[in-house]
């Protein structure tokens, strides 16, 4: 009799459409930097689209809004190739992660700082792009973004401090679009922040018994069998904030209405998640983790629809 096959772990790279084409040298340039995985840049994205569109400037700054996703592609592709820079030795020790470029020696250490550097060069040329406010809430970011790989390191919360990151966009975003950081633009960032740690924990359910074995920390190890609660609890602050920060754009009960289809997308990952499948299939949490690009972008709509003028 023939033992059942085990079932395929979902890869940390996957070679797919346009990687798969590009020449071996290149491609492992593109997988250092997650091109092959969109789902990043997205997330880093949203936050700072919400803000220009609850500003006022979804028609008006539409430039704006395209700069902005150019700086979310290339910091996120810098960030990912910075985090492979300081943790390639755990990466070694984590079967999703083990094939990463620099853990398996397909790209060398002096050849990532030089890819590093061309993407931030990229970063500095959406940075040029902003007022000088905005450029400075924007330069702000570079020290916890630095910060961010050892935090796995020393807390169990490292999710919390992504959300810090992983949301500046948000910051610089409502002060490019709306002249200033006010209170609006605040809790639309400490909004995010609660969103990136619900959806993030979902993430590192995928390497919980690595990250044991090796020391790494997260907030799916803290909460343990409590996470659904733990995501339960993030995503409801999250929209707790976001109401807040409509209600300082448009004071009326109706604008909280347009909140509605992005609480039922967050509860639909809630209640459909199951702590124990973390193999990224079709109940896994990967497509739970996925799905919050359609989240950012019902998100959006949202922000639309109160920040635009009637």
């Amino acid at each position: 009799m023939t033992a059942s096959p085990a079932p395929d772990l979902t890869p940390d790279s996957e070679h797919r459409g346009l990687i798969a084409l590009l020449p071996p040298r290149l491609r492992g340039f593109a997988l250092l930097a997650r091109f092959d995985r969109p789902i990043g840049w997205w997330l880093l994205f949203w936050p700072g689209a919400w803000a220009v569109a609850l500003a006022g400037g979804a028609v008006e700054r539409w430039d704006l809004i395209l700069w902005l996703l150019l700086g979310a592609i290339a910091m996120r592709g810098a960030g990912c190739v910075y985090n492979d820079i300081v943790d390639r030795d755990l990466d070694a020790s984590v079967e999703r992660t083990r094939n990463r470029p620099l853990a398996s020696g397909a790209v060398s250490m002096r050849a990532a700082w030089g890819w590093l550097l061309l993407l931030c060069l990229v970063g500095l040329v959406v940075l040029l792009q902003l007022h000088w406010p905005a450029a400075i809430v924007s330069v702000a970011a570079i020290l916890p973004v630095a910060a961010y790989p050892f935090m796995k390191r020393i807390t169990w919360w490292p999710q919390v401090w992504l959300g810090l990151v992983f949301s500046w966009a948000a910051l610089v975003g409502w002060t490019e679009a709306w002249g200033s950081l006010s209170a609006g633009g605040v809790l639309l960032y400490a909004g995010s922040v609660f969103w990136v740690v619900g959806y993030d924990t979902i993430y590192a359910l995928q390497d919980r018994e690595d990250d044991a074995l090796v020391g790494i920390r997260s907030s799916a190890l803290r909460m343990g069998r409590h996470v659904r609660g733990g995501v339960a609890l993030c995503y409801l602050a999250a929209v707790v904030l976001w109401a807040a920060a409509f209600w300082q754009v448009r004071a009326d009960p109706l604008a909280l209405v347009a909140l509605l289809p992005v609480v039922i997308q967050l509860a639909w990952q809630v209640a459909t998640l199951a702590p124990d499948d973390a193999t990224g299939g079709g109940a896994g949490a990967l497509a739970r983790f996925r799905s919050n690009r359609f989240a950012g972008l019902l998100m959006f709509l949202a922000c639309v629809v109160v920040g635009t003028p009637l």
